[in-house]
């Protein structure tokens, strides 16, 4: 089977929106974020994406230091993709989000394609007692916070990581979006081909009903028609039910505990590889075959693991 004709798994091992308190198997210290990527890489993940938390707390900490440590480890132990998030957290300013993939010149970083409301406040509804003073005002506060991505901060992006060779994981959580990755693409300042990861299921963002999806789908094939490569991911509950649509229309999946941290109803899941065994198993189920990440890399034309700062 060609490459191009594979699925690429991306496991995003830990992110910014879960809290320590939700979950004793959520990945905070430089250790576990490094095992967790490990694990899932050699479950079938050809692409690790990537948050640092402070170890003492679990707080997102998006400072270069605090990413060097797995970094290295991850690039001494597995061939896998490296993605460094220029997401960080909703809290933090352009500026401080850019710097872990300025820095380190990786061969994919992500990047938000719009500014938007980003509630993660319905999580207090199950979650009522927390281990450290910063959780619950982090999603308390989520109800008036605005995730600020201008135009100006995606050039502002764009532009710091121009020479580095990166290309992005371009985070699309609604259809207007794809029309700011459109206009980006216009200008030139972005270039094809284009991984476009379609998030369904956030609050604020698109929902994650079967049409959702489709429309997405639709309107990227019409946007970018072979110039793109589309994949999923699908918040808490909806995960593996996107996962599998999605892969059945030819597209690749994402899954990890910044996504979900459930393995199936009321189970939580106790590493990121069992994610990634479970969307593994639905897509081969489909008669597909999952990318290395060679053959990922092949597929986001991407510039090689030799190539970044790290």
């Amino acid at each position: 089977m060609a490459a191009k004709d594979k699925v690429i798994i991306t496991c995003a091992v830990t992110g910014a929106i879960h809290t320590p308190s939700m979950s004793p198997y959520l990945p905070i210290t430089p250790e576990e974020i490094a095992d967790a990527a490990i694990g899932a890489a050699e479950a079938g993940a050809a692409i690790v994406h990537l948050h640092a938390r402070n170890p003492e707390n679990g707080q997102p900490d998006q400072s270069p230091e605090a990413f060097a440590p797995f970094l290295k480890v991850i690039k001494q132990r597995s061939g896998c993709v490296v993605n460094i998030t220029t997401g960080g957290a909703p809290t933090m300013a352009i500026e401080e989000r850019v710097r872990p993939a300025a820095t380190f010149k990786p061969e994919v970083a992500s990047l938000n394609m719009g500014s938007m409301n980003f509630g993660l406040y319905p999580m207090l509804k199950r979650q009522k007692e927390f281990k450290y003073d910063w959780e619950r005002p982090y999603l308390e506060e989520s109800v008036s916070r605005i995730f600020k991505n201008t135009f100006a901060d995606i050039e502002y992006i764009l532009s710091t990581c121009a020479e580095n060779g990166t290309r992005f994981e371009i985070e699309c959580y609604d259809i207007g979006h794809l029309y700011t990755l459109a206009h980006f693409a216009d200008r030139g300042i972005v270039k094809p081909p284009f991984f476009v990861q379609s998030v369904f299921g956030i609050l604020g963002g698109i929902g994650p009903h079967p049409e959702d999806v489709a429309h997405m789908k639709r309107t990227a094939d019409r946007l970018f028609g072979d110039q793109y490569r589309w994949s999923v991911l699908g918040a808490g509950r909806n995960q593996m039910a996107i996962a599998a649509q999605a892969a059945a229309m030819g597209g690749n999946v994402r899954v990890g505990l910044e996504d979900s941290l459930w393995n199936g109803p009321g189970e939580l899941a106790r590493t990121n590889a069992d994610q990634v065994a479970r969307v593994r198993k639905i897509i081969e189920g489909l008669g597909k075959e999952i990318a290395t990440s060679d053959e990922a890399r092949e597929i986001l034309e991407l510039k090689g693991g030799d190539k970044v700062a790290f």
